[in-house]
């Protein structure tokens, strides 16, 4: 099978890295790419906002199979682009996409279903929005409704601090993502990620992973898109998972279903575990990134396989190794504000042929001879081991043999599941 795949960044790499091992696949294009992924796949110059150039392309090189990583582009309803022109493709469709594109509507959906989730309010205008977040009591948390990669959430201390972020986004802070907000309660716990697989009508548990979401060590400072990450996570253990399935993603597919609005794809949960029980995040319409980065190394089965089954409603389960996944993010100086940028980067070579180390590249360009920064998130520097704290190890040691101006990582991923 020819394949195309759309996207640029570490959770792009990771996807070309499982489908470039895949026995169905003859060639794997993807655009635009990174120079990560141009050791697997043949990179092309097609932005992945430009739809109609991704079809042209995908038609005149017959292209069998696409698979859409990213949010903004299944938001932007790709999927139903491209299956339009004939191409098949991994979906969610943009109506079921809403998952992802408004966290009003994801709030109300559970509201409906009883899908256990934080009290919240949706808003249009920051008056009523700053009593109804004084009403609840701080901390208190403020999301922006629409796609703000990554970062449209901010957890206010203090009046004075939710007042800000009301205006804040209201004054086009996140752009139009904050033209509505959602202001719910804070909730208490440990937060972790479940992933599912659905063909509209069924769906089939993949793993967990727990990400990190602040940039410094300790859940410090602002929020990012995710500094590093883990799988399993002991947060969620197998009766969890089967909670997580049972009473939040099986509810939600056959909600979306009944709507006429069927769910195929990748679906990630976002969970809070706190003392009265597991609790919606969010629901996002991909695979995270960077949990991508720790679920691709521990999956045994074929994932294009998989991703086939559930466009054919063919479901499996899948085959997950025992081993834990664990991956540092290394980043550039000012991120997740304004970075550096075209930094040369050295020991690449050296850190990944360490052993169970696999780097998966986010940010990165080729000048010349050179793989230079030109991202926030620039690395994912990626390790099995028998336990998290070797996996730990094994990565940080990988981290060390790295080095860019300006570069800095997190020093404590994993630190939960190592404190238990």
């Amino acid at each position: 099978m020819k394949l195309l795949l759309v996207g640029s960044g570490g959770r792009e790499h990771a996807l070309a890295w499982a489908l470039s091992k895949s026995p169905l696949l003859t060639k794997l294009y993807c655009a635009p790419g990174n120079a990560g992924i141009a050791q697997v796949a043949e990179c092309v110059p097609i932005p992945a906002a430009n739809f109609d150039g991704l079809v042209k392309f995908a038609k005149e090189t017959r292209i069998d199979f696409a698979v859409i990583a990213a949010d903004p582009q299944l938001v932007g309803g790709l999927w139903d682009v491209f299956e339009a022109a004939g191409i098949r493709a991994s979906g969610p469709s943009k109506a079921a996409a809403v998952l992802e594109g408004s966290k009003g509507f994801v709030k109300d959906l559970c509201l409906e279903a009883g899908i256990p989730t934080a009290a919240y309010q949706r808003f249009t205008a920051p008056a009523p929005a700053k009593i109804y977040a004084d009403s609840l009591g701080y901390p208190v948390v403020i999301k922006a409704d629409g796609l703000a990669a990554g970062k449209g959430v901010i957890i206010a201390d203090s009046k004075t601090d939710s007042d800000h972020a009301i205006d804040f986004m209201f004054e086009g802070g996140f752009g139009e993502s904050g033209a509505a907000i959602v202001v719910e309660e804070f909730m208490e716990g440990e937060e972790a990620s479940f992933f599912a697989l659905s063909d509209g009508k069924n769906v089939v548990p993949l793993a967990g992973a727990q990400d990190h979401k602040r940039v410094g060590d300790g859940d410090t400072g602002p929020n990012t898109g995710g500094m590093g990450a883990y799988s399993p996570a002991p947060v969620l253990p197998p009766a969890l998972e089967q909670v997580a399935m049972e009473k939040f993603i099986k509810p939600t597919v056959a909600a979306l279903a009944q709507r006429g609005m069927p769910y195929m794809g990748i679906l990630y949960l976002g969970l809070m575990i706190t003392k009265g029980g597991p609790k919606l995040v969010e629901y996002n319409c991909r695979f995270g990134d960077p949990e991508c980065q720790v679920l691709m190394p521990r999956l045994k089965s074929d994932l294009l396989s998989a991703l086939l089954a559930a466009h054919e409603g063919k479901l499996q389960p899948l085959q997950w190794r025992d081993e834990v996944a664990l991956t540092v993010v290394m980043a550039s100086k000012g991120y997740p504000g304004a970075y550096e940028r075209g930094h040369v980067i050295t020991g690449l070579d050296e850190a990944a042929r360490m052993p169970g180390v696999t780097l998966f590249h986010a940010g990165t360009e080729k000048r010349g001879n050179d793989i230079v920064a030109v991202g926030g998130r620039v690395l994912n520097v990626t390790a099995l081991g028998k336990d998290v704290a070797e996996a730990q190890a094994r990565a940080y040691a990988a981290v060390a043999k790295i080095h860019w101006q300006g570069v800095f990582c997190r020093k404590d991923i994993g630190w939960r599941a190592l404190k238990r």
